[in-house]
């Protein structure tokens, strides 16, 4: 993918999975907004890659931060690719960085090369796929960051939350290496305590990243779970989302398991969507 200079063309495009949309950021210029079956999926500075808008995806971007030393290279998976933000973030970040991405819609992977292409420097490989089976491809230990971010509509498809996924993921992933899955929930958020759950069955260390209103019960959001063989830098995380414009929450520790309680964990047999968003939760962002 190269990037061009001209500017992306905002309108509706059809896509593998409806119709995706390209909106200019009326806020900020050189920003752009994807969203697919009008629900937002992705925001992107041309510009500058390094200013991540979404506040889950800024959280993700903490944990990249913290997964080496600054500026070291990483090889990254991401399942689910949208705009690319979070690769372009790292490409900035961490230059040299090896990354590989997986989205099952491919014409939306060629809307995205098209109207919102990367720059030159950007080392990712873009596949169309399913982001399970494109997981499975890769060799154990290759990988120093996964991130799981897909949605099919406004829903995490149910192979992307269970046990045996995350195993799978933990192979791929090196002993230091970090997994951050992101799903939308709500009250009573059932379905994130169990995803927790989960992943606490394959990862020695787990923490929970989200909006204080959202990890209340108050209201539907992301959540981001993190887990890692390894160690998490709960603390500075904690510092980090705490000082975001839209200050975050982490749970961690006896927190967590409080979080948890009784909550059963998933494996593919069991395993279910993630829930669906209030009906017109998604306002179209201003022109």
């Amino acid at each position: 993918m190269t990037r061009s200079r001209r500017r992306p063309t905002a309108g509706r495009y059809p896509v593998d999975a409806g119709t995706a949309e390209i909106l200019g950021d009326a806020d900020r210029p050189g920003c752009w907004m994807l969203l697919v079956e009008d629900t937002p999926q992705s925001h992107v500075d041309l510009d500058d890659p390094t200013y991540l808008d979404f506040e889950y995806v800024r959280r993700i971007g903490h944990a990249i931060d913290l997964a080496a030393r600054p500026g070291q290279p990483l090889d990254v998976v991401h399942l689910g690719a949208g705009a690319l933000t979070l690769a372009r973030y790292v490409a900035a970040t961490r230059p040299g960085s090896r990354q590989r991405a997986y989205d099952i819609d491919e014409a939306l992977i060629e809307l995205v090369r098209s109207e919102l292409p990367l720059g030159r420097q950007t080392r990712v490989r873009v596949r169309a796929g399913d982001a399970r089976e494109g997981l499975a491809t890769l060799p154990a230990g290759s990988a120093d960051v996964v991130v799981s971010d897909v949605f099919h509509g406004a829903r995490t498809p149910a192979a992307l939350t269970s046990r045996e996924f995350f195993l799978d993921a933990a192979r791929v992933l090196r002993p230091s290496g970090v997994c951050a899955v992101n799903i939308g929930d709500g009250p009573p958020l059932a379905f994130s305590r169990s995803l927790v759950a989960t992943v606490r069955s394959v990862f020695a260390q787990v923490c929970v990243m989200g909006d204080p209103a959202v990890l209340r019960e108050r209201r539907y959001g992301n959540v981001v779970c993190l887990g890692s063989a390894g160690g998490l830098a709960v603390n500075e995380l904690t510092r980090r989302c705490a000082g975001d414009p839209a200050p975050g929450r982490v749970v961690a520790g006896p927190d967590l398991d409080r979080f948890v309680g009784q909550a059963r964990v998933i494996v593919d047999a069991s395993a279910v969507e993630s829930p669906a968003p209030p009906a017109g939760l998604f306002a179209k962002p201003p022109r």
